[in-house]
């Protein structure tokens, strides 16, 4: 077997260097779907944040006020992810070659800590309401809440229609399940301040809530960090990759195994392989390719053809 003349591309001796699949075209794709269901949902959350607001500030009510700021943060968040879909449409140059896939993963990772940085804030307000219980106007708060209750649940079900696949639409979708969180929160502290005049239901139910958010937040931060630092894919096990390709036919060994995630529906790899003696190296990049698509949903792979022997050279 013959094997093509080898370069010196990173520095060490290859054979083959495929990209395995037509156009390697990275240019993002945009649901417009998702972008038309955030912006209504903008709309809706920026209108009655000023009214919470406003209700919070004449009733006396933490609960309110916390929302009312959860309110303003999802506002915020929301016309950030408009932005980056706006900016992650458009097309690669010769400085980012992948595009601006990312840029919706950095809004996913500022709505995540946006979330973070509001849930220290509404804690430290309750305790200081705990240290100091101020009067809280229930009917104007439970009145207000029962509005903020009904946007949020057209929100929801608004975003849920989205594709979840979609990080900078779930980073959305959690802020907006946040403040439906908050509205219960206030109005059963309103009719819980109505029936018994306990003020201090007020800090104890938004503190609850905080805790609720917390978790979801973290889970959006922590992933949006994993795929920036280009960790292995969720779900992906790369040892049991490995030995899939090693199974395939014509193939001896493999070895420098990477993948990472470009956003969040774009998997990429790339893989070194060595061919059986009177296997054609040509024919092994589009084989793997097919198979890390098929059975491991990675889109891009890059298929590096190694001589007997010069696997372990390479770095």
């Amino acid at each position: 077997m013959r094997y093509p003349e080898s370069d010196d591309h990173n520095h060490h001796d290859h054979e083959e260097h495929d990209h395995s699949h037509e156009g390697h075209d990275h240019t993002p794709t945009v649901n417009e779907g998702n972008v038309r269901r955030i912006r209504f949902v903008f709309v809706l959350t920026a209108g009655y944040a000023l009214i919470q607001a406003i209700g919070g500030w004449l009733s006396g009510s933490l609960a309110l006020i916390a929302d009312s700021g959860h309110m303003v943060s999802d506002a915020a968040a929301l016309l950030l992810a408009l932005i980056a879909y706006r900016v992650a449409a458009r097309t690669a140059d010769s400085t980012r070659t992948y595009g601006f896939h990312r840029v919706r993963v950095l809004a996913a990772l500022a709505n995540g800590a946006a979330l973070l940085i509001l849930v220290s804030w509404i804690v430290w307000e309750a305790i200081e309401r705990f240290r100091e219980p101020t009067d809280v106007l229930a009917g104007p708060m439970l009145a207000v809440a029962v509005i903020g209750l009904v946007v949020n649940i057209v929100g929801f079900l608004v975003l849920r229609m989205g594709s979840q696949n979609d990080s900078n639409l779930r980073g959305a979708f959690l802020h907006v399940i946040g403040d439906l969180l908050g509205s219960a929160g206030a109005i059963a502290a309103a009719i819980g301040i109505l029936l018994t005049g306990w003020t201090v239901l007020d800090p104890i139910l938004s503190v609850l809530v905080a805790l609720l958010v917390v978790r979801s937040a973290w889970g959006l931060v922590n992933e949006s960090i994993q795929v920036l630092l280009q960790a292995t894919p969720r779900g992906l096990d790369a040892t049991a990759v490995v030995e899939d390709l090693r199974r395939l036919p014509g193939v001896a060994e493999v070895g420098h195994f990477h993948a990472w995630t470009l956003t969040d529906e774009t998997r990429i790899a790339t893989v070194h392989v060595v061919p059986m003696p009177g296997t054609d190296p040509l024919s092994l990049p589009p084989l793997i390719a097919e198979r890390l698509k098929e059975s491991h949903s990675i889109e891009h792979a890059t298929v590096q053809v190694d001589a007997p022997g010069n696997l372990n050279r390479c770095t």
